[in-house]
């Protein structure tokens, strides 16, 4: 696992978790792409944040305030070891919190970009994206990413969400979705 390009651009720690499925570096690389040009000086909250991969890549490449949110112990100590290791303190927030919970509970500043990659096992990529529609982490300019199975229910419309762009990898897609 790697921060692909920007500041803090090489290897992250290497870990050992079953329950971590990471990002490849093709999809990776491929909404970063599509995302060019949009990190520099924005809020970026990473839902199912594993290692902390997508929401380093955005601190990398400019963000200037990173959440990531992830229930999970063992994938919150690989976060803080990769904090560590590429000496990033502020402004990064670890909460360690179900994620639909958090969705449903938020009242804070909205966010620029959103990224969720939440487990295929459990098929809920559905249930994140109808969570997300009602929550306060949207304003008008946002924009979400999400990844899910091939076989998992997932809509073009969430409320006032939009999916703008679809982009197929193997077993899975990556959308991406704006308000109307």
């Amino acid at each position: 696992m790697r921060i692909i390009s920007g500041k803090y651009k090489g290897n992250l720690v290497p870990f050992n978790a079953d329950h971590i499925r990471p990002t490849t570096d093709r999809v990776k690389e491929s909404l970063f792409n599509i995302l060019i040009g949009e990190f520099d000086g924005v809020r970026v909250l990473d839902l199912f944040s594993g290692t902390g991969s997508l929401g380093l890549e955005a601190l990398s490449r400019g963000a200037k305030e990173l959440t990531m949110v992830e229930k999970n112990r063992k994938s919150v100590d690989i976060m803080r070891a990769n904090l560590k290791k590429l000496s990033i303190g502020e402004p990064v927030e670890i909460i360690q919190k179900d994620v639909l919970s958090f969705l449903k509970t938020y009242s804070g500043e909205p966010f620029d970009i959103i990224f969720a990659d939440p487990p295929f096992t459990e098929k809920m990529a559905d249930e994140v994206m109808l969570a997300a529609s009602t929550s306060k982490i949207f304003h008008a300019k946002s924009l979400m990413t999400i990844e899910s199975g091939r076989k998992e229910k997932i809509g073009d419309d969430y409320g006032e969400l939009v999916r703008y762009d679809v982009r197929e990898f193997g077993d899975k897609y990556l959308s991406f979705y704006k308000q109307k």
